[in-house]
């Protein structure tokens, strides 16, 4: 294990202590921690394709083998969430779990299928037949005050390098009516346990690796560049660095071979680092309020263009325009993760970072990650990627809406809605998306 894996490995273990379990053969894990809550628990597990996830059969006998070890009930399994976690896969799990009554829920799969899971705990744990009002920040929590109860607790066993859905507050659900993606954002459904063991996603489809390295990356950057002047901007910093690496090294790596565990460890740990990003929270020792890092611009758009792109290969696209977009904002951020990409050779040796500044900074970094997109095969623009131009108009109207207003303020420079700031700059941004045209910016 090398500099870069032990410092993710120790960063893991400051953040979440006892109730994470992580590395290789962790599996046997599950049923301790399941059998903390109680004895019965329900299984949601993984769906991919038709063949319903056959590669995991053996390490879901791992899993039984463990709950059967610490004396744990289970039943029939529920099959899990498609991608991008359906509104209709979380009622049809909610159901499951309303007629079960189990002390726990078992939530294995990618992010999609733990966000489901921690939805469906919520509408069975209070009775619920809508989960529109859960969505936004803390609505969860002011039902379960109410109700006096906590959230049936969800034990995640990550098998996919991507979301941090293991370890996170956020449980992001579709509307497949509208293809536009909702946020519950909640310190509730924070999963009490989880579990990932990175020999798993050797299994895993190769674009479900490589879109989860991109969203690990989105994780830590977006974070990373609203966190200025913030009392965490240190830490976000070790966490990105540490983190980008990883994923930027090894991501090449695992694409060319798929069953490299070193290279899987290191993108599990380099994801997993990015739910730690989005988790981030410090109290300023000055003015004694806590302040909390969070996602912006990249997200925010993915959330418009489930029917065309993946989640993290949505982010991968957008999030370099916003670089240009916020490039007096966010110099120091820009020459950090723009050494790494540069040391991986996808900006030119000759480029002196340090020299550079504004927009002839950001541009150069954009302009590597957009080249590290491409090494991987992924589209660099909106267009390349399917997505029609008057899409555009829907993602603009989408951004405005007052539930996902965090994204905005999590911005490197905010954006107001009622401002016009949304039409005036986002809007030409992702225009420039969609050509590739950099100019086009403000």
């Amino acid at each position: 294990m090398g500099q870069q894996e032990r410092r993710a490995e120790a960063l893991l273990k400051d953040w979440k202590g006892d109730g994470y379990a992580f590395g290789s053969d962790v599996l046997d894990k599950v049923g301790a921690f399941a059998a903390q809550f109680g004895k019965r628990t329900m299984l949601v597990v993984p769906q991919y394709g038709e063949k319903g996830g056959e590669w995991f059969d053996p390490f879901l006998k791992e899993i039984t083998r463990s709950l059967e070890a610490n004396g744990v009930e289970y039943g029939e399994p529920v099959r899990g969430a498609g991608p991008n976690a359906p509104r209709e896969d979380v009622y049809r799990i909610a159901l499951s779990v309303a007629k079960v009554q189990p002390d726990s829920i078992i939530a294995v799969g990618g992010g999609s299928t733990i966000d489901a899971g921690k939805a469906a705990s919520v509408l069975a744990g209070y009775a619920g037949s809508d989960i529109e009002p859960y969505f936004g920040v803390g609505e969860v929590t002011k039902v379960s005050e109410k109700e006096g109860k906590p959230t049936i607790p969800v034990i995640a066993v990550e098998t996919a390098a991507s979301s941090g859905a293991h370890l996170t507050k956020y449980s992001n659900i579709t509307d497949p009516a509208t293809g536009i993606k909702k946020l519950i954002v909640d310190e509730a459904i924070i999963p009490p346990a989880a579990v990932f063991d990175y020999r798993v996603t050797q299994g895993a489809p190769i674009s479900l690796t490589l879109d989860g390295g991109l969203d690990g990356i989105a994780h830590c950057w977006e974070v990373f560049i609203g966190a200025t002047g913030k009392c965490y901007y240190e830490e976000i910093e070790e966490i990105t660095e540490t983190s980008v690496k990883l994923i930027v090294e090894n991501l090449p790596k695992t694409m060319a071979n798929p069953n490299d565990l070193d290279a899987r460890v290191a993108l599990g740990l380099g994801t997993d680092l990015g739910g730690y990003a989005i988790m981030i929270g410090k109290k300023n020792p000055k003015t004694g309020e806590m302040e909390r890092g969070g996602t912006n611009a990249g997200h925010l758009g993915s959330f418009q263009l489930t029917r065309y792109l993946a989640h993290g290969r949505a982010c991968a696209v957008l999030n370099p325009y916003y670089v240009v977009l916020f490039a007096k904002a966010i110099e120091p951020q820009n020459r950090t993760v723009g050494a790494i990409f540069q040391e991986a050779g996808f900006i030119a040796d000759e480029v002196n970072l340090d020299k550079l500044g504004g927009r002839a900074l950001a541009q150069t970094v954009a302009e590597g990650m957009i080249a590290f997109s491409r090494k991987l095969g992924f589209p660099t623009t909106l267009k390349e990627a399917g997505v029609p131009e008057e899409h555009i108009a829907v993602m603009v109207e989408a951004a405005k809406n007052p539930q996902l207003k965090m994204k905005l303020q999590n911005m490197p420079a905010p954006m107001d809605v009622e401002r016009g700031d949304v039409d005036t700059l986002m809007r030409p941004t992702l225009e420039a998306a969609y050509s590739g045209d950099l100019s086009l910016i403000p």
